[in-house]
Formats: C-alpha cells, sequence, structure tokens
C-alpha cells in the first residue's frame, strides 16, 4: 500500500502545529505503508516564501517531494481581503480569491496529483483551509483522507469548505469537538471517520532540575508552550496572571517557551525563553507545577497531550470547546471562563500537591489509553482497512 501525505510545509525543523502532526504520522505510518510526503518548498508560513530546494528530499528516512509557491503571500493584502471576506456581505469568489492570497499557491502540486492519482492508495491531506487540501482532494476525492486540523474561528463557516467536508472518502478528527463542529456546519455525517487526533515523541528521562540550572530559573512556576499571540490567548494570560500576583502575592512565576509575535510584559516573575530544543521543553514541563493553555482555537493542543504524558495538570481557556472536553474526559485539567475561575484554579493548583499529584495521573492514564502511537497507529490501519473493504 502507497500513502501520499499532503501538507502545506514539511521539515525536521518545523515544530509545531498540523506540519509536526502530519511528519509524526508519516513517520509512524511508514512502518506499515510505503509513505511519500508531497509539499511545498515554503518554510516561513507568513509568506510562504520557497526555501526548500525542489524535487525529491528525505526527512528522517520519508521521501519529500516538493513544488514550488509560484507567489508569495502579502499580508498586508491578505489582511485586506480576509476583512472584507469576514465583515462583509461576500460571494463565493471573493471566499476563492481569500484562499488564493492565503496560499500557498502550489498549482504543480495539485497538478501532480491529478496525474499520478493511480500510483497512490490514498492521499491524507492535513489541514483543511489551505490551497492544497481545497484543490487535492477536488482532484482525487475518491482516494482522498482529510486530517482537517480545524478551529472554531471564522473560517470554518466560509461557504467553500461546506461541500469540502463532504468530498473526501473518510475524515480523521482531532477531537469530538471538531467532529461535531463539522458535522454541524458541512451536514457531512455521512461521511466515514473517527476521532484519531496524534501521539508525541517523549523522551525517556526530562530533568527539571537540568531546565533550571541552564535558563536560571528559581521557584515555583507554571508553563506555557506555544506561540506568544493573540489567537492562543496569551494577552489574557498575561493579564490575568499578573492581577493574580497583585491580588495573591503568590511568588510562583509564569515561564514560556515560543517565538512570540506580540511584547512579554516586562515582569520578574514572567520569563519568556523563545523557542527552544524539545528536550528543554520536556526538561520545562518536568519542572512545572501545571500547564496553562489560554488559547481560544484548538483542534487538539498536543502541548496538553505532552503536559499529560509527563504526569503533569492543565489550566485551560473553558472558552475553547476541545481544551474544555479533553479536560473534562480525562479528569485531569481545570478550566475557566473569566479571572475569578482563573484565580481560584491557579490557586488551587499551587496550593495542592495532592491535586496536582491525582490530575497528573489522570492525564497520564487518559493519554496511554487514547494517544499512545501503537493506539494511533492501529486506528489509522482501521480505518485505510475499512475502506479498503467498501
Amino acid at each position: 500500500m502507497k500513502l501520499a501525505f499532503v501538507v502545506q510545509r514539511y521539515g525536521a525543523a518545523i515544530s509545531g502545529g498540523a506540519e509536526l502532526h502530519c511528519r509524526w504520522i508519516a513517520e509512524h505510518m511508514s512502518r506499515h505503508s510505503d509513505v511519500e510526503v508531497l509539499t511545498t518548498r515554503a518554510d516561513d508560513y507568513i509568506t510562504w516564501q520557497n526555501h526548500y530546494r525542489r524535487g525529491r528530499d528525505a526527512v528522517n528516512g520519508v521521501p519529500v517531494r516538493r513544488f514550488g509557491v509560484t507567489r508569495r503571500r502579502r499580508p498586508e493584502r491578505f489582511g485586506r481581503v480576509q476583512e472584507h471576506v469576514f465583515r462583509n456581505e461576500h460571494r463565493e469568489a471573493d471566499e476563492l480569491r481569500w484562499l488564493d492570497e492565503e496560499g500557498p499557491r502550489a498549482p504543480g502540486l495539485v497538478r501532480y496529483i491529478r496525474r499520478h492519482a493511480a500510483d497512490y492508495d490514498y492521499f491524507i491531506f492535513f489541514s483543511y483551509r489551505y490551497y492544497h487540501s481545497y484543490w487535492g482532494i477536488r482532484a482525487v476525492p475518491e482516494k482522498s483522507i482529510l486530517v482537517p486540523t480545524a478551529e472554531r474561528d471564522p473560517v470554518i463557516h466560509l461557504r467553500i469548505f461546506r461541500d469540502l467536508f463532504n468530498l473526501p472518502r473518510a475524515i480523521v478528527y482531532n477531537s469530538v469537538e471538531e467532529r461535531n463542529m463539522i458535522n454541524e456546519v458541512s451536514g457531512n455525517s455521512g461521511v466515514p471517520g473517527d476521532v484519531v487526533g496524534v501521539g508525541s515523541e517523549v523522551p525517556a528521562a526530562s530533568s527539571g532540575a537540568r531546565f533550571r540550572s541552564a535558563h536560571g530559573v528559581e521557584g515555583d512556576y507554571v508553563l506555557y508552550v506555544g506561540r506568544i499571540d493573540e489567537n492562543k490567548g496569551c494577552p489574557s494570560l498575561f493579564r490575568n496572571f499578573l492581577r493574580f500576583k497583585n491580588e495573591t502575592g503568590s511568588p510562583a512565576r509564569l515561564v514560556l517557551i515560543g517565538s512570540s509575535v506580540l511584547p512579554v510584559p516586562a515582569h520578574p516573575d514572567i520569563l519568556s525563553m523563545g523557542f527552544l530544543p524539545e528536550q528543554d521543553k520536556f526538561d520545562a514541563l518536568d519542572g512545572a507545577l501545571a500547564l496553562v493553555m489560554p488559547s481560544f482555537y484548538e483542534s487538539l493542543s498536543m502541548v496538553i497531550l505532552e503536559a499529560w504524558a509527563m504526569g503533569k495538570p492543565v489550566l485551560a481557556n473553558a472558552h475553547c470547546e476541545v481544551l474544555r472536553g479533553q479536560c473534562l474526559r480525562s479528569n485531569a485539567g481545570l478550566f475557566y471562563e473569566d479571572y475569578g475561575e482563573f484565580r481560584e484554579a491557579l490557586a488551587l493548583l499551587l496550593g495542592s500537591p495532592e491535586l496536582r499529584r491525582a490530575l497528573g495521573a489522570n492525564g497520564r492514564n487518559y493519554y496511554e489509553a487514547n494517544y499512545s502511537w501503537k493506539r494511533i497507529e492501529d486506528k489509522y490501519l482501521a480505518l485505510i482497512r475499512r475502506l479498503g473493504g467498501e
């Protein structure tokens, strides 16, 4: 069996989101099938500028075929188009222009899929909202499996995607909430699929002491991992945490790991580490009292799964249905809708080692039952066998 994984960008140095999700699944499925990745030459998700060489490549032993991006994204122009589409009455042609401006525009990739459809048993598309998925699925609907990585943001309500969710042979969802949302907006409940998600590459050993020593971190801390931007809820996290500090006098610190696209408050108890290697991230998780995830939009949140794999409790934004649902199903995290709930939940976590241990143990059990790599691989294989049986 030969599988093509189709994704907007792909590389060993791309450390998050749907791209990392795709890479991990492709690498693990290569143990069972002949796997090839079809992607663009882009490395930067802001402009999609060509970075990698055109043609054949390999990443961690998985063959990769790269196609050129024919037009860089111009963020200001894209922003104007997006503003019009999201805020005004518009036509389907406006949404297709939005898709074209968003990119990465790689018509050569779509042509290859159409011309070489017979060479692959299935094409597994990651991220519904990009050029490669929209046009690629239309080229080979009967061989398409979509991993939407959809969030409850304005994009999900665009008319052009309602039909898209009804075209693939199957859909692999990240969460129950994502499946329900897509069923609601597209009426695609008849399309076969399963809730699968993704595992994680958790190191055999991690050391909070090593992290503290390497980065000069003292005292108790809670940890945020991810892009430091508005959609991830970071401004509200900063406001809530500083207010909590002022009102309670807590000595706890907030440690941030990830690249920043907005200013981080200049406060001695907010420590921004920037982007760090994976081992440092897991060392930081090992030393943290809890992981805090203030994001409004998630389809899964890989870092929450990593925290639970490490036996750490989570404090999550309840306005994100996926985060709230994961906390309820796992009984491994607390969640908040406003500052008052944030204050009470954080105080509970900081003040009760027993609660942290209980939630962390629940999280580890939930991760092992649902997100071990054997479980993930078995779900993909079962879905493909089911499609073959049809």
